[in-house]
């Protein structure tokens, strides 16, 4: 019998990306500091802004109509901005391992690479994310997954804004090397004040308010509030978050594309240094 024919290096391959998910899954189980620390800060942030919203709608009638909106924020917030720390550190296991010279020579194509990424950000999203969702039950009697498809809609959208944050940075770390490697961890808090997590947007100054329905996530923070607050799933508000995301992912993806190539021409693949 004559052997099957190998796939083409030019073409996707789903076993490459399976191998790399393998690699950053080996990496993550085999030490538990990694795994605690993807559960430990989102239960920390989710205790605490829930005792504050439970000590304030004790004392205000406002906040007691408004159902979790501070512990959706919070919950909300933390898949926007694990989904993008989760695709950068898997990036960051690379160049600390000096290993992005070998992942660029071998077969695996950028696409896949990315892929992978992508795929690991889920995977440490849903490890940190559903044990937090399960305590919020218990300690706020807040249940994120009654939100239903509202709460599928919620997630693509922010998903996507984070992996198009991710693989920009990525590109950068590229570029530059380590010495990006704080965007990885920071930049994502810019985007804090501007996607109006814990407020609406009508609160900024009126010039803001343009920046602001620039950013996807801010559709998603708003709609949470009108279906939480006004029992209202603002569907208008999905459909305009994902056009700007796919915006958003193309124009990280090429940005990318770019980064790499100048890295390639400068030879910094094999200078992840400062």
């Amino acid at each position: 019998m004559s052997a099957l024919p190998a796939a083409s290096p030019a073409s996707f391959s789903l076993t490459r990306v399976a191998a790399m998910v393998r690699r950053y899954w080996y990496l993550l189980r085999s030490s538990w500091p990694r795994v605690l620390d993807l559960i430990y800060w989102p239960t920390v942030q989710m205790l605490m802004w829930g005792f504050l919203q439970l000590y304030v709608s004790q004392n205000d009638s406002f906040f007691a109509r408004t159902g979790g909106a501070f512990i959706g924020a919070v919950l909300l917030w933390d898949i926007l901005f694990r989904g993008q720390l989760g695709f950068s550190i898997s990036f960051l296991e690379e160049m600390y391992a000096r290993n992005l010279g070998n992942i660029m020579m071998s077969p695996l194509r950028p696409v896949e690479f990315i892929a992978s990424l992508m795929i690991m950000s889920i995977i440490r999203l849903a490890i940190g994310m559903v044990p937090v969702t399960i305590l919020a039950i218990f300690f706020f009697d807040f249940n994120l997954w009654s939100m239903g498809f509202a709460l599928a809609a919620f997630f693509i959208n922010l998903i996507l804004t984070s992996w198009s944050i991710g693989i920009f940075v990525s590109g950068l770390l590229l570029r530059n090397g380590m010495g990006a490697e704080s965007l990885a961890w920071t930049i994502m808090f810019l985007f804090l004040p501007l996607t109006c997590v814990y407020y609406p947007v009508a609160v900024l100054p009126h010039w803001l308010q343009y920046v602001a329905w620039a950013l996807p996530p801010t559709y998603v923070f708003e709609g949470m509030r009108a279906l939480l607050i006004n029992h209202v799933f603002r569907a208008d508000l999905m459909a305009e978050a994902f056009v700007f995301n796919v915006v958003l992912f193309a124009a990280a993806s090429f940005a990318f594309m770019k980064l790499l190539q100048s890295a390639r021409e400068q030879g910094s693949l094999l200078q992840t240094g400062e």
